[in-house]
């Protein structure tokens, strides 16, 4: 469902939720959250008990917590739009290399890269990477490679591409390079 929206506050709220949990977990918990908070100024002046019992059952609360406090600064500081910039992505409580390239590439069109577990998955194996992708020395490597691949002016559609062919196809075990585009 956050495909069929381009509002960067539900691109932002989708991909903190799918850090560490499945799509299809996702997909009624970003549902219910936008109908009890449909923006930014109404997550922000909500009680932060209420944002927690919408996230109950998700797991790793202090996506919630951050979320939530990240609203709040988001409308104190910039009236209610979250940062156009990466930068300023990442001065949002709870927002790192990540979200802050996700929500800058697919919600403001920025040539901005990605580098989740599966875009990881995806380069080390059509690149031969060796190594460990934790290690500063790959992820910097991980870093360039997936800032030169992106096509500007397309960097979120070919963002999303990557996840969801780490997610579906460059699987970590028993990878389907039968249907590797």
């Amino acid at each position: 469902p956050w495909r069929r929206r381009t509002d960067p506050y539900a691109v932002w709220v989708s991909e903190v939720m799918l850090q560490q949990t499945r799509v299809s977990a996702v997909v009624p918990y970003f549902e219910r959250f936008l109908e009890l908070f449909p923006d930014v100024a109404a997550l922000a002046a909500a009680r932060r008990d209420r944002v927690l019992k919408a996230w109950e059952g998700m797991g790793y609360y202090a996506r919630a917590r951050n979320l939530h406090a990240a609203a709040r600064l988001v409308v104190r500081r910039h009236g209610g739009r979250l940062p156009r910039t990466v930068e300023g992505l990442r001065e949002l409580p709870g927002v790192g290399p990540y979200t802050a390239g996700a929500v800058a590439s697919i919600a403001f069109g920025l040539d901005e890269p990605v580098l989740d577990a599966n875009v990881v998955r995806v380069l080390c194996r059509v690149f031969c990477l060796a190594g460990d992708p934790s290690r500063a020395a790959v992820r910097r490597r991980l870093w360039e490679l997936a800032r030169r691949l992106i096509p500007r002016g397309r960097a979120g559609a070919f963002n999303q591409a990557l996840m969801d062919l780490g997610a579906t196809v460059c699987l970590p075990r028993r990878p389907r390079c039968e249907g590797c585009p």
